[in-house]
């Protein structure tokens, strides 16, 4: 069933995304019986990794972690790439998809501190480094006097800054923390009816050729059919509000039997004002449904909310 000798994975190559690749890996060799000779991982450095100065939304937005990835993908040099899901835009490059996902780990962001156990007991003033707009924003709600910095780098080097006192605490997602074995580093876990996630958090995406049968062939037994459904709904919220990082968006999509629930947020950057939207439906609507939580979201913040 290989399309190539070797079969060629395209990743970044931070630790937690060679740990994501070297999972899909392990995955396929199982399906397929096949041996790590047979599956190549190639890196593939991004914008977004050579630029650590600056916040994504700055330069960019989520695509500078995937268009080197991308354009190797078009031109056939490797055969899959495998992505956090949260780190993807909504719109793909013509004759891309997301063709298969692994089953999705903890969603829960991950509050880190020396100094406090939770963002509630971190003194008056104190400084949370943080990249995301959505962790800034969320923090500020919470608590308007702490003071939120700029916070780039992968997970070993935000830990090491965090030791090193550069800042008194920082959110990393808890399901890169699992990957990397760094779960004793958490002080406190923060439950998504407080802090809802990222659209994606916890989620590994295979990206491949649609066109690609024998690719589609091989992904086929390792992909995860809820954690699909439960995308689909995400990022078509997400793709009504905006596909960058610009704004302040968290959304989760979670099953229950037959009934999916779809739950959104969008904030001002400073915290100040926030509306949320919660909608339920069967599972076949996924798409439709992600698609009218996003415009509720939108109707209730009004023309002016997210062009801010």
């Amino acid at each position: 069933m290989l399309q190539s000798k070797p079969f060629r994975i395209g990743t970044r190559g931070s630790d937690l995304a060679l740990a994501q690749a070297r999972e899909t890996r392990a995955r396929l060799i199982a399906a397929h019986a096949l041996s790590e000779d047979d599956i190549e991982i190639e890196v593939i450095r991004t914008t977004g990794d050579k630029v650590q100065d600056r916040p994504l939304s700055e330069i960019g937005g989520k695509g500078l972690f995937t268009l080197e990835i991308e354009e190797a993908l078009v031109e056939g040099r490797i055969d899959i790439a495998v992505h956090s899901s949260k780190d993807m835009p909504t719109f793909l490059p013509q004759g891309l998809g997301l063709t298969a996902f692994l089953p999705r780990e903890d969603v829960r962001d991950a509050f880190l501190s020396v100094k406090a156990t939770s963002i509630m007991d971190l003194p008056q003033g104190a400084v949370v480094g943080s990249s995301s707009l959505r962790r800034q924003a969320m923090i500020k709600r919470l608590r308007p006097d702490i003071d939120v910095v700029m916070y780039r780098g992968n997970l070993p080097t935000r830990i090491r800054k965090l030791r090193d006192g550069e800042v008194d605490a920082t959110l990393l997602a808890y399901a890169g923390m699992k990957r990397l074995g760094l779960t004793e580093e958490v002080a406190a876990l923060l439950e998504v009816d407080e802090f809802l996630p990222a659209v994606g958090q916890g989620a590994i995406c295979i990206e491949s050729r649609i066109d690609d049968e024998a690719t589609l062939a091989m992904l086929a037994p390792i992909h995860d059919r809820e954690t699909e459904i439960r995308l689909t709904a995400e990022r078509a919220f997400l793709s009504v509000l905006d596909g960058s990082c610009r704004t302040p968006i968290g959304g989760l999509a979670t099953i229950e039997g037959d009934l999916l629930t779809l739950k959104g947020i969008v904030l001002k950057p400073d915290g100040s004002q926030s509306h949320e939207v919660c909608i339920e439906g069967p599972l076949d609507q996924a798409f439709a449904l992600g698609l009218a939580a996003g415009e509720e979201l939108k109707a209730k913040a009004g023309p002016g909310f997210l062009a801010e």
